[in-house]
């Protein structure tokens, strides 16, 4: 099943989307209370022309910073660590990591699908693109086993993890970086976990007309129960928080010379199953 969150009638409401219809049908309620209640969403009434919908960000304001993983696809493992930005290896005996790296994007730096991307004059000028996917928590819970991590899985969606390489560098770690205004593209849709065989997900990205990364979740380092289990392990997961499961190769630092976005620059990220992810530098 196919979820957006609209804007209708100045709220922002969750719809089932129906792309062949060409219609949504509004929930009645946010996104984050669709996840919490547990029931899964039905159709009813006659919904809405898609064509008519403001698409926002599935989740427009999460109640919690987005957890992100670093450095979890082999190939970009390694053009990562000799980009010279990866404070997290010493030389490239650590380039694969032994345990998930985790870092946090602010909530506030989420937006949605063709919602611009500003541009950081006098604050950065090394702008870079990170296509990944994300899962959502459907169940909360601590102490969660690899066995049981897909159960507390709501949904699949696309989010770019945009990055000032220059800041991630500057301030030795990635928080700040990664989270200025509008470095969250997310969306365009939420799809629930029994519509996705998320071990198998191609994962592509083109700045402009040009495919800068293409992968396949089956290359992922750490997995998605691995990851679930890791961060669950001292670390309460509730419904609707979010993980971005890492990026692959073919990110601007990975090019010799560094290939960094400009203003005007367009990215799009394409994941099987789950639409397409659009943004302009602005």
């Amino acid at each position: 099943m196919k979820l957006a969150t609209i804007s209708l009638d100045g709220a922002a409401v969750a719809a089932i989307i129906d792309e062949k219809a060409g219609r949504a049908f509004p929930l009645g309620s946010d996104m984050l209370s669709v996840i919490r209640s547990g029931a899964r969403p039905q159709v009813s009434g006659e919904g809405v022309p898609l064509s008519s919908a403001s698409l926002l960000a599935p989740i427009p304001r999460p109640e919690r910073n987005i957890f992100c993983v670093g450095k979890n696809y082999h190939a970009h493992a390694r053009e990562f660590t000799q980009s010279g930005f990866d404070s997290s290896a010493k030389d490239e005996s650590e380039t694969i990591p032994t345990a998930p790296i985790i870092f946090s994007k602010l909530p506030d730096c989420v937006i949605a699908n063709e919602a611009p991307m500003l541009y950081p004059t006098g604050v950065s000028d090394k702008i870079d693109y990170e296509a990944e996917l994300a899962l959502v928590i459907g169940k909360g819970g601590r102490g969660i086993r690899k066995a049981d991590a897909y159960s507390h899985v709501f949904g699949y969606m696309i989010v770019n993890d945009m990055t000032a390489r220059d800041l991630q560098a500057d301030h030795k770690q990635w928080l700040i970086g990664k989270s200025l205004d509008t470095f969250c593209p997310m969306g365009p849709y939420l799809v629930t976990a029994d519509a996705v065989d998320v071990e198998n997900l191609n994962v592509r990205c083109w700045v402009n007309d040009e495919l800068r990364q293409d992968a396949n979740t089956s290359d992922l380092i750490f997995d998605i129960p691995t990851l679930i289990e890791a961060l669950s392990a001292g670390i309460t997961l509730f419904p609707g928080d979010i993980i971005a499961t890492g990026t692959p190769a073919g990110v601007g630092i990975g090019f010799k010379p560094p290939r960094y976005l400009s203003r005007g620059d367009r990215v799009t990220v394409e994941i099987d199953g789950l639409g397409r992810l659009s943004n302009i530098l602005d």
